[in-house]
């Protein structure tokens, strides 16, 4: 099992970045996606959440800037982030949910957000 997420780097406040997170080795099209993140120096937050059916839900921080979609043929989960503000620096995770509202069964390796200028 593996879920490997990928597109994080450096940008200027008010940029853009897209995260993906492939997952291989178990059947992603039944599992719930998220995304969360770690801050330095903070706990770890869940930014969104995407259900079988592709509900979406947002953490407010986030809500109107970021967009999270799947793609279930390439057994990927997307995390766009625009208007990006310092805040947004953190490391990102992508997790794997078999349980809607369950604990979570599969974590990602984080890739990192650096919002500067």
């Amino acid at each position: 099992v593996q879920l490997q997420a990928s597109g994080g780097g450096l940008v200027q406040p008010g940029g853009s970045l897209r995260l993906s997170c492939a997952a291989s080795g178990f059947a992603f099209r039944n599992y719930y996606m998220s995304w969360h993140r770690q801050a330095p120096g903070k706990q770890r937050e869940l930014v969104a959440t995407i259900t079988l059916g592709r509900n979406t839900n947002y953490a407010d921080s986030v809500k109107g800037r970021f967009s999270v979609s799947r793609d279930n043929v390439v057994n990927t989960v997307f995390l766009q982030m625009n208007s990006l503000k310092f805040e947004d620096t953190a490391v990102y995770y992508c997790a794997a949910r078999r349980i809607h509202y369950g604990p979570y069964d599969y974590w990602g390796q984080g890739t990192l957000v650096t919002v500067s200028s």
